[in-house]
């Protein structure tokens, strides 16, 4: 693209739509590598980059966790010394939900102009052939006779899926909590120790019991307390409901920034790609998640038990530490809407590259 860009006399721009934390390891990933020996998933001292926080060798995305020899590592690679060939960078981030952005007063990283122009989010329901509102009605409805911030809203995104086992420890410790809770659920995946993400979701042999993979009872027994939802979900409208009270989210970034942009904190049980990375951004610098702890004995698959999913949820709902997180979340709300706005800074940041735009194209006609 850079080529031909250049062959045409028209800049090249990247569009970025995951966090600023991340672009700023794609860009440094070349320079990381020149100075590795070994392989990234055995260093004993996390990453550091300025104005981010520490990134461990757990929470960095799968492809820097292949072998280093390996075909993934090498495509993943080759695309960040190919994204430092651009002209330059907008990324769907805004400055204060990550402090890194503008770091100096400049807006570049390493060298690369990078322009913070979020959050941007989906916001018109999706086409399916499916007419859905009769039942997104509904679930209005039911949102609309629970009390503010009682509900705890459960999504792992459109491609994240749990074991059966881990499916089963949720929906108990969702039912220990006694709180309502709408759950957009998937059948198990169970190729991996700790659930997938893009997997298969097929539950097995219970095809003909669509709740079949949950625990025996539990629909009964949480009948009127919780909606239990197969796949789909409205979650923008869920999440910009008053009765909704935290998000149990898989981390992924236009789920983060959906929840941002409605003042819900968030659960952080993130699955896969840069997912951990944004999970320690939004619990460590913007202070609106808390992430649960897959650690400690029997727990070496990443495994979460139940006891450590209900405290996580009170954490988040309950108590001084739930009043200061609301308290951020609305702030960075705020910030965001702020940002969106005419003399916000991702506004002025558009219209400074459109300006540069302008400028290379009149350039050009000279």
């Amino acid at each position: 693209m850079k080529w031909i860009g250049a062959e045409l006399g028209v800049p090249c721009y990247m569009f970025f739509t995951s966090p600023w934390m991340l672009l700023s390891l794609f860009l440094h990933l070349p320079e990381l590598d020149a100075g590795l020996v070994g392989e990234y998933r055995d260093a004993t001292g996390p990453i550091r980059l300025p104005g981010c926080v520490p990134i461990h060798a757990p929470e960095l995305p799968g492809s820097m966790l292949a072998d280093r020899s390996s075909d993934t590592y090498a495509g993943f690679l080759s695309l960040a010394k190919d994204a430092a060939r651009v002209d330059g960078i907008l990324v769907n981030t805004f400055p204060e939900v990550e402090p890194a952005v503008g770091q100096g007063g400049t807006d570049c990283v390493k060298d690369m102009p990078v322009h913070a122009v979020g959050p941007l989010v989906w916001t018109r329901p999706v086409a399916t052939g499916v007419n859905r509102e009769p039942e997104h009605a509904r679930l209005i409805t039911w949102l609309d006779q629970q009390p503010r911030g009682s509900v705890v809203f459960l999504s792992f995104g459109s491609g994240g899926t749990l074991t059966r086992r881990q499916t089963t420890e949720l929906a108990l410790a969702l039912e220990a909590t006694g709180r309502p809770f709408i759950w957009a659920a998937k059948r198990p995946h169970e190729d991996t120790a700790d659930g997938a993400f893009f997997g298969t979701g097929r539950g097995g042999d219970d095809d003909d019991d669509p709740l079949g993979f949950l625990p025996e009872g539990f629909v009964e027994r949480t009948a009127g307390v919780g909606l239990v939802l197969l796949s789909w979900a409205p979650q923008t409208a869920i999440l910009a409901h008053a009765a909704v009270g935290c998000f149990v989210t898989h981390c992924g970034w236009n789920s983060s920034l959906e929840s941002i942009l409605n003042g819900v904190p968030m659960v952080a049980w993130p699955l896969d790609a840069e997912q951990k990375m944004n999970a320690a951004m939004l619990e460590a610098h913007s202070g609106v998640a808390a992430r649960l702890n897959a650690a400690g004995p029997g727990n070496g698959d990443g495994f979460v038990c139940k006891e450590e999913i209900v405290s996580v949820i009170r954490r988040v709902m309950d108590g001084d530490e739930a009043t200061t997180m609301r308290m951020r979340a609305g702030e960075l709300r705020d910030r965001a809407t702020h940002a969106l706005a005419m003399d916000g800074s991702s506004t002025l940041a558009l219209a400074k590259v459109t300006a540069l735009w302008k400028s290379s194209t009149s350039s050009d006609e000279k």
